[in-house]
C-alpha cells in the first residue's frame, strides 16, 4: 500500500490584493481565464493573514495610521461607503489529489463574510468575524495541479459613523454584527477606518484520507488529591467516501523529559467502522495517569506540558488524518469567596491571589504573528503577572495566543462580545439587544469555545463587558457552558464517587464543562457582584490611597487603570516634531495643576500625570520638566511608583479584602498614551518593573498608609529561616538607619506585618530618602525578595532629587554575551563603587543575585570579560538605571530611532546603594546584518554611556 501524504499545509504567501471596484473580471473569470499576472496596477501584494489597511499600508498607498495625526488622513469607510473596502485576494496553490484523498479549504477567520472562488466554481463565506469556514474542494481541485482561489471579502454590515465628539465604539452600529467593537474608537483607541475587514486569521488547506477529525475535545479528572488523574478524550469523525471505512484510532501520550527525550505514557488503539457520509462522536475509555504532572500559573509551579496525538487509519488507505495538542493537566475552580464576596480562583486546589491585566490584543491593524504574541505574553510572565482578560469589545484571542499562555502560565479570562458602551449605553444610546443576528451571535460563540477549550491556560467565559448578552443568549450560554458534576464547585470529589461514574458522564461529551461561565465582567464576584459601575479609577493617584480601607470596596476589581507615558525615543519615533511639545502646566485656583496636552497628544488619548481634586501633578512633583526627554523620565519614576503601589496595596490585603485585581491595561494595540507597561514598538515603560518587582510570589515591601514593612508568601509553601533587612539612604550617601530583623518563618498565602518604619519620625530625617528592603535566607545570606523605594516626608516632594542629576556615583560595569545565530544573551554585573562605611552585615548581604561573574568580572570558567569603569563625584545611591539596546550603525537610514526591540531584561530602571552589585540578564534578536551596541542611562548618568 502506497503512502500518501496528510496534512496541513497554510497559504501564507504570493497573496495579492485589488479594490473590487476597480476589477472587471468576475470571480469565475479571474480563477479560469483572466487571472492577474502580478503585482501590478490594480494589484498589489497582499498581506494574509492581515486586514485591508495593513495591506495598503504594505504598498504605502496609505500613511502609517498609527503616526501622529496621519490616521485623520485616511477615508473612513462611514464616508466611502462599503465597495471602497470590498476587496478581491487572489492566489494560487499547487495540488493534486491522489487517490481516495479529500482536501478542505480552511479560513479560521473573516472579517466579515465573503465569496470564495476556486478554479471557477463559487461557494460562500457566511457572515461573523469569529467563525471557522471548512469548504470540502475535493471536487473542484484541478486535476493538474494547479489551482486559482480568489476571495472576494466584504465589510462588516453595519460599519457606523464616528461622531465628531469621539465615543466609546462610535455611533454603536456595529454591536448589529458579531464583530470587534472596538473598531469604531474608544477613549484609548483611535478608530479603524476599514474596521478590520480582510482575511485576518490563517488560510490553509488540510488533506485528509477518507476519514477526517474535527474538534478534539481533552479533559483531565482528578482524584485521591491529584494522585489519580484520567484524560478523557471526544473526537468527531466524518467518513467523506461513498463506501463503510474500517477504522484504527490511536491516542498517543507523551511527556518530555528533556530535550531530546521524551517518555511514551499511553499508547492505545480501537476499532471502529463509519458508514458513508457519517458523522459521528466517538469517545476514547478514559486513560489513567498516576501523579501526572501537574500545569500551574505562572509563580505557582512548573507549566508542564504532555503531547496529545490523535490519529485514524483506515483500512485499505493507511493514516488518514491526524491531530495533536500541548495538553496541561490541571483543575480550574472558581467560586465566590464568602468573606471578600470577590471571586476566588483555585488551579489544582490551591488559591491564587490574581494580579494581572486587561488585554485588547497584539495590534489594531490584525498584524498577528507568532513572534509577536510570543513577546507579548513573556512580557506578561516577566512582569509576573498571573492572568489576562480578553475585553470584550476585543477578539476572541487566537490558538497561538493561548498555546503561548500554555508555556508562560498566564490564566486567560475569555469574554464574548457583548460591551455595554455597545450594548446598551453611551452617546447616542445604544441597543441594549446584542448582534441583530442571535443565533450568529451563538454559532460563533460555540465555534470559538471548540477553538479554544484544550487550552490548560483558559480559566473562565465571560458573556460581556459591563453587561450581559441579551436574555436568550445568556440563557443559552449559562446551559451549554454548564461545569460537569466533576467540576462544580462545593461538592467534594469523595461525593462523585471513587471512580468514575458512567451515571455523570464523560466529561469531554461536553461543549466545555470545565471552566465556569460568568455572564458579565461585573457580576457574581467581580466588582460590586452586581453590574453596577464599580470598577475604576482609570486616573493617577497617590500611592498612598491604595492602601487605604475605602480606596475600592470589592473584592475583586476587573478594572483599574492609570498612566502610561512611554520613553522619550518612543515619542520621537511615532509623531513629528509637534507632537514632541510638552503639556502646559495650568494652576487651577484650587492649587492643581491641569495638564493641557498637544493636539497629538490629545489624539493618542494621553493620560495626565494629574488629577485635579485627588492627586497634585506627580510630575512636577520631581521639579518642573525642561523637555521631551526629562518629561518622559520623569514620567518613568511615576509609572514605576504608580503601578508598584497599586499592585502593593492590592496585595496588602490578600485574602482578607482581595481575592484579585486586573490592570486596565497592559499594552495598546497602537500607539497610544496611556495605560500600558510597554508601548506599540515593544520599549518596556518603568511601569513594567515596578510590576514585576510587586507582583514577585514572594516579596517584601512597605505598606504605604501605615508604614509597617511586610512580607508576601502567595505560595503553597511556608518559607522559614529567612530574615529582613532594611536600611535608608540619604541623597549625601549616608546610611542613617540600618536592622536586621530576627529569624522569620512565613506561613504560606499570607501577608505578615513585620516592624514599623520609623525613620520618618526621626528629628534629623531627610525631606527625601531612599529605603532598601531585603528579604534573605540565613543559611547563606542569598536574597530572596529585593525591593528599593525612594520616599519624602509628608508635605514635602521630589523636588530635590533634581541638584540629584549632577551627582554621579562610581560605576563598574562588566558584560558577559554569548551569541548564538542572531540570539545575544547577555548578564551584565552592575557594581556601585560608592564606599559603604555604614555596616560590613549589610555588605554582606549585597552579593549579586545569579550572578555567574564574581565582583572582578570574571566569569566562573576563569575567562576575563570587558570592564567598563565610571568615576564618580558623589558617593551615594546610583538611581534609576536602565539599559537600552540600539544598532551600533543606523541599519535603516529613514529611521531615526536606533533602538533594537523587543529586548528581554531580568530588571531595568533599577537603583543600587553604595557597594551594591546587580546582575542584569538580557537577551535580544539582531537584524540580519547589524551589530548591537548596550547603552546604560540613570538619573545621575544623563550622557548615554556605551557599555558593550
Amino acid at each position: 500500500m502506497e503512502s500518501v501524504f496528510v496534512g496541513k499545509r497554510k497559504l501564507d504567501s504570493g497573496w495579492l490584493a485589488a479594490r473590487w471596484t476597480e476589477i472587471e473580471a468576475t470571480g469565475i473569470q479571474l480563477t479560469t481565464t483572466l487571472p492577474p499576472s502580478g503585482a501590478s496596477p490594480p494589484w498589489m501584494e497582499a498581506v494574509i493573514p492581515g486586514t485591508i489597511l495593513g495591506t495598503l499600508l504594505k504598498n504605502k498607498m496609505i500613511p502609517d495610521p498609527f503616526y501622529g495625526l496621519n490616521n485623520e488622513t485616511i477615508l473612513d469607510i462611514a464616508d466611502s461607503g462599503r465597495d471602497y473596502y470590498t476587496f478581491w485576494f487572489f492566489t494560487t496553490f499547487e495540488y493534486k489529489l491522489t487517490g481516495n484523498q479529500h482536501v478542505v479549504l480552511n479560513f479560521r477567520a473573516v472579517n466579515y463574510s465573503g465569496e470564495v472562488y476556486l478554479n471557477g466554481h463559487k461557494k460562500i463565506l457566511p457572515k461573523g468575524m469569529f467563525r471557522r469556514h471548512s469548504l470540502d474542494i475535493s471536487d473542484i481541485v484541478n486535476p493538474d495541479g494547479r489551482n486559482l482561489l480568489a476571495v472576494l471579502v466584504y465589510p462588516p454590515d453595519h460599519p457606523g459613523r464616528i461622531p465628531l465628539e469621539g465615543g466609546q465604539g462610535g455611533d454603536h452600529e456595529i454591536g448589529k454584527d458579531v464583530a470587534a467593537q472596538y473598531v469604531e474608537g474608544w477613549d484609548w483607541m483611535t478608530p479603524i477606518r476599514d474596521r478590520n475587514t480582510g482575511i485576518w486569521d490563517e488560510v490553509s488547506i488540510s488533506i485528509t484520507g477518507p476519514v477526517r477529525l474535527n474538534d478534539p475535545h481533552l479533559v483531565s479528572t482528578f482524584f485521591d488529591n491529584y494522585k489519580r488523574a484520567y484524560l478523557h478524550t471526544t473526537v468527531d469523525l466524518e467518513n467523506k467516501s461513498s463506501w463503510h471505512a474500517d477504522c484504527s484510532i490511536k491516542i498517543e501520550v507523551t511527556a518530555a523529559l528533556e530535550e531530546d527525550m521524551c517518555l511514551l505514557e499511553h499508547l492505545q488503539t480501537y476499532n471502529l467502522s463509519i458508514a458513508p457520509g457519517m458523522h459521528m462522536q466517538y469517545t476514547f475509555p478514559p486513560l489513567f495517569f498516576y501523579k501526572p504532572n501537574l500545569w500551574w500559573p505562572n509563580g505557582m509551579g512548573e507549566q508542564f506540558l504532555y503531547h496529545v496525538e490523535i490519529s485514524v487509519d483506515v483500512k485499505g488507505f493507511g493514516q488518514s488524518d491526524s491531530w495533536s495538542h500541548q495538553f496541561g493537566f490541571r483543575k480550574i475552580e472558581s467560586t465566590i469567596d464568602a468573606s471578600t464576596g470577590g471571586r476566588l480562583f483555585k488551579i489544582n486546589g490551591q488559591k491564587i491571589f490574581i494580579r494581572g491585566g486587561n488585554w485588547i490584543l497584539s495590534d489594531g491593524l490584525l498584524r498577528l504573528s507568532d513572534k509577536r504574541y510570543m513577546t507579548d505574553i513573556k512580557f506578561h510572565a516577566d512582569m509576573n503577572f498571573n492572568m489576562l482578560r480578553c475585553w470584550g469589545g476585543g477578539l476572541a484571542e487566537r490558538p497561538e495566543f493561548y498555546h503561548f499562555c500554555d508555556l508562560y502560565g498566564l490564566l486567560v479570562w475569555q469574554e464574548f462580545w457583548i460591551t455595554g458602551d455597545v450594548d446598551g449605553r453611551g452617546v447616542p444610546v445604544s441597543n441594549p439587544n446584542g448582534p441583530l443576528d442571535h443565533d450568529l451571535f451563538l454559532l460563533c460563540a460555540r465555534d470559538t469555545v471548540k477553538l479554544l477549550r484544550n487550552h490548560a491556560s483558559l480559566a473562565l467565559w465571560v458573556g460581556g463587558n459591563e453587561q450581559t448578552p441579551p436574555k436568550d443568549i445568556n440563557t443559552t450560554l449559562m446551559n451549554e457552558l454548564k461545569l460537569h458534576p466533576l467540576f462544580r464547585s462545593g461538592e467534594e470529589e469523595s461525593n462523585l464517587g471513587d471512580d468514575l461514574s458512567n451515571d455523570l458522564g464523560d466529561p469531554s461529551q461536553y461543549l466545555d464543562g470545565t471552566r465556569a461561565y460568568v455572564q458579565g465582567s461585573m457580576w457574581d464576584g467581580f466588582a460590586d457582584g452586581k453590574g453596577n459601575f464599580t470598577d475604576g479609577p482609570y486616573k493617577i493617584q497617590n500611592p498612598e490611597d491604595f492602601f487605604k480601607d475605602d480606596f475600592y470596596l470589592y473584592g475583586f476589581n476587573p478594572e483599574v487603570g492609570s498612566v502610561g507615558m512611554p520613553v522619550a525615543a518612543t515619542i520621537r519615533a511615532t509623531m513629528p516634531r509637534e507632537g514632541w511639545e510638552l503639556p502646559l502646566f495650568q494652576k487651577l485656583a484650587s492649587g492643581y495643576i491641569e495638564e493641557i496636552q498637544n493636539p497629538i497628544w490629545k489624539y493618542h488619548k494621553y493620560i495626565p500625570y494629574s488629577n485635579p481634586g485627588k492627586a497634585h501633578d506627580q510630575i512636577e512633583s520631581y521639579g518642573h520638566p525642561k523637555n521631551l526627554d526629562d518629561f518622559c523620565e520623569k514620567a518613568q519614576l511615576v509609572n514605576y511608583v504608580q503601578y508598584k503601589a497599586l499592585l502593593e496595596g492590592w496585595t496588602s490585603r490578600m485574602w482578607t479584602k482581595y481575592t484579585g485585581v486586573l490592570i486596565w491595561k497592559t499594552q495598546n494595540p497602537w500607539t497610544g498614551l496611556r495605560g500600558q507597561f510597554y508601548d506599540h514598538l515593544l520599549d518596556q515603560t518603568a511601569g513594567f518593573y515596578g510590576c514585576r518587582s510587586a507582583a514577585e510570589p514572594i516579596h517584601i515591601q512597605l505598606n504605604l498608609a501605615t508604614f509597617y514593612i511586610e512580607a508576601v508568601n502567595t505560595t503553597s509553601d511556608e518559607l522559614s529561616g529567612v530574615a529582613i533587612e532594611a536600611s535608608v539612604w540619604e541623597l549625601d550617601g549616608r546610611c542613617p538607619h540600618y536592622k536586621v530583623t530576627e529569624k522569620l518563618s512565613l506561613p504560606p498565602k499570607k501577608v505578615c506585618p513585620i516592624l514599623e518604619m520609623k525613620y520618618p519620625e526621626s528629628k534629623d530625617a531627610k525631606s527625601i530618602y531612599f529605603l532598601l528592603l531585603k528579604l534573605f535566607r540565613l543559611s547563606d545570606s542569598s536574597i530572596v525578595s529585593r525591593n528599593f523605594y525612594w520616599l519624602h516626608l509628608e508635605d514635602s516632594d521630589y523636588k530635590l532629587l533634581e541638584p540629584y542629576h549632577a551627582k554621579k556615583v562610581p560605576l563598574k560595569i562588566t558584560p558577559q554575551v554569548s551569541i548564538t545565530g542572531s540570539t545575544y544573551n547577555m548578564q551584565i554585573l552592575v557594581h556601585n563603587l560608592s564606599k559603604n562605611t555604614n555596616s560590613s552585615r549589610l555588605c554582606n548581604l549585597t552579593n549579586p543575585q545569579r550572578t555567574c561573574m564574581d565582583s572582578n568580572g570574571n566569569s566562573r570558567s576563569g575567562i576575563r570579560t570587558r570592564v567598563v569603569k565610571v568615576n564618580g563625584n558623589h558617593t551615594g545611591v546610583a538611581f534609576f538605571l536602565h539599559f537600552s539596546v540600539h544598532a551600533a550603525k543606523k541599519f535603516d537610514e529613514a529611521l531615526d530611532d536606533t533602538r533594537i526591540l523587543p529586548v528581554h531584561y531580568s530588571d531595568n530602571y533599577f537603583s543600587l546603594v553604595p557597594g551594591e552589585a546587580m546582575t542584569i540578564y538580557i537577551s535580544f534578536e539582531v537584524p540580519r546584518g547589524v551589530v548591537p551596541r548596550v547603552a546604560l542611562r540613570g538619573w545621575n548618568y544623563n550622557e548615554e554611556l556605551s557599555v558593550y
